[in-house]
């Protein structure tokens, strides 16, 4: 990629749908194990990014430095919580929620989604980013906010 201070791993693609996106619209970031390409069909873009060769973490990092989360809303992160262990936020889930707050220069709390509300969340989404993570249960939801 030929510009400055764009992540090399954003592709010309995400960045058209990043930068389509307006104030307080959503995009999803799955796991490798998600139903990407079925939920994509049915988001607002109908578009699926594949980031296969990031993380779950490493893909929100790189989002994070062109797209800024949303500051009217309390939560403008949130991710799908493992069925076996509702109320404990997994690594993967606290490694993305500390990146967030770094990015934002403030404190980012997730919200926990329970994994069967997270599908119909996910296809009111913008667009569907499916990353390489493995961690089980590395979906996420980002809130964009205003430049």
């Amino acid at each position: 990629m030929a510009l400055k201070n764009i992540p090399g791993i954003l592709c010309p693609d995400l960045l058209w749908l990043l930068s389509a996106m307006g104030h307080g619209d959503e995009i999803a970031i799955v796991d490798k194990n998600f139903s990407a390409c079925r939920v994509s069909k049915k988001t607002v873009s109908g578009r699926l990014i594949s980031m296969n060769a990031a993380s779950a973490p490493d893909a929100i990092a790189a989002i994070l430095a062109v797209m800024p989360l949303d500051h009217f809303v309390e939560q403008p992160l949130m991710h799908m919580e493992d069925p076996d262990q509702t109320g404990i936020m997994l690594p993967v889930h606290a490694d993305v929620e500390l990146l967030c707050s770094t990015a934002e220069k403030r404190s980012i709390t997730s919200r926990p989604i329970e994994r069967f509300a997270y599908y119909p969340l996910a296809e009111a989404c913008f667009a569907v980013v499916q990353t390489g993570e493995i961690r089980p249960y590395g979906n996420f939801i980002l809130k964009k906010g205003v430049v």
